[in-house]
């Protein structure tokens, strides 16, 4: 296996990892097979790139902690499992314990597939009690997002770039993945309105038909970049240096992050925003003026209501409205 790498990916970009150093050394002590099979579920069988990383990241620590207690492979038990549970809970959130217990889980599954291990310690161990009704997002009210847009200097390309990306997200409720995807050809004609065309997670696409104010704001970018033409080519672009020039290289998502609270920082908003912040601050402005969670499911590409209800921040103005009330 030292000669044989496992393809993941690193914001966007590929980043290629010699097996040698990912696989743990308890799996590599178990075998050739065992190593086969722990790159190949990787490698073959988990397909978004981002649950790839999230999901090596938890094996590897759950090896770590397996090589501290001296246990090889076929030692593991659902005890030791619920041990590591336990202990990781006292650090991390509980969401976070069961992404990582679902990931040691998934792995050991198709350890058993590949007649690697009999059976899989983690099937009988259950993880952490978690059940929100309100997302933790920080989000902005129209007012701050509003500000935020009008801050940014639109007299460069730069700035015209940065007003599109952020409008981008707020007025399609975009995740900054599938708008880091996008390209020229992403922003279409299609009847009477343009629309945009965003690449979600699984490989799905997802049509949005564009807000007016959108479609001012993509217009005036594609003119001064003079990206039109270029049907095929990265829609967002990172700058050369300080020179305020586009490259053809396709903006990430930590360059949009940054991007996001830069813009931020100039416009005076303190609310420690992300661009996922957008996410909420559009679905709960989209509620507030008469639209329905339905229809916002739809819109932000939810599989259930539930998620998007995670999203709707109305009930922080009437909680805020109601404590005022207090006039001690």
């Amino acid at each position: 296996m030292a000669g044989e790498l496992i393809v993941v990916n690193k914001d966007e970009e590929v980043v290629r990892l010699d097996a040698a150093s990912v696989i743990p050394a308890v799996v590599r002590r178990a075998g050739p097979r065992a190593e086969e099979k722990f790159a190949e579920f990787f490698a073959a069988s988990i397909r978004n790139m981002n649950t790839r990383m999230a999901y090596l990241r938890a094996v590897r620590k759950f090896f770590a902690w397996v090589e501290g207690k001296n246990l090889s492979l076929a030692q593991l038990r659902p005890l030791h499992v619920a041990a590591y549970v336990e202990q990781l809970t006292c650090e991390r959130s509980a969401p976070t314990v069961k992404q990582n217990l679902a990931a040691v889980r998934m792995l050991f599954d198709y350890l058993i597939i590949g007649q690697v291990v009999e059976t899989n310690p983690a099937a009988a161990v259950r993880g952490p009690s978690f059940s929100t009704k309100k997302g933790k997002t920080p989000v902005l009210d129209a007012d701050e997002a509003r500000l935020l847009l009008d801050r940014i200097d639109a007299s460069s390309v730069v700035g015209l770039r940065d007003r599109a990306v952020v409008g981008l997200m707020v007025y399609t409720f975009a995740r900054v993945g599938a708008l880091v995807a996008m390209n020229v050809e992403d922003y279409y004609h299609q009847g009477k309105r343009w629309w945009v065309r965003l690449h979600e997670k699984g490989g799905k696409l997802h049509d949005v038909p564009a807000h007016h104010k959108l479609e001012e704001f993509l217009d005036a970018y594609l003119d001064a970049a003079g990206l039109a033409d270029q049907k095929k080519g990265p829609l967002f672009r990172t700058t050369q240096g300080k020179t305020r020039k586009l490259t053809a290289k396709r903006m990430t998502r930590r360059d949009v992050y940054e991007m996001v609270r830069r813009r931020a920082k100039d416009a005076g908003i303190e609310t420690a925003i992300g661009c996922h912040s957008f996410r909420a601050t559009g679905i709960t402005n989209y509620l507030m003026n008469g639209g329905t969670l339905e229809k916002a499911q739809i819109l932000a590409n939810h599989e259930s209501a539930r998620t998007t209800k995670l999203y709707d921040r109305r009930d922080d103005k009437l909680s805020l409205d109601e404590v005022e009330r207090i006039t001690i």
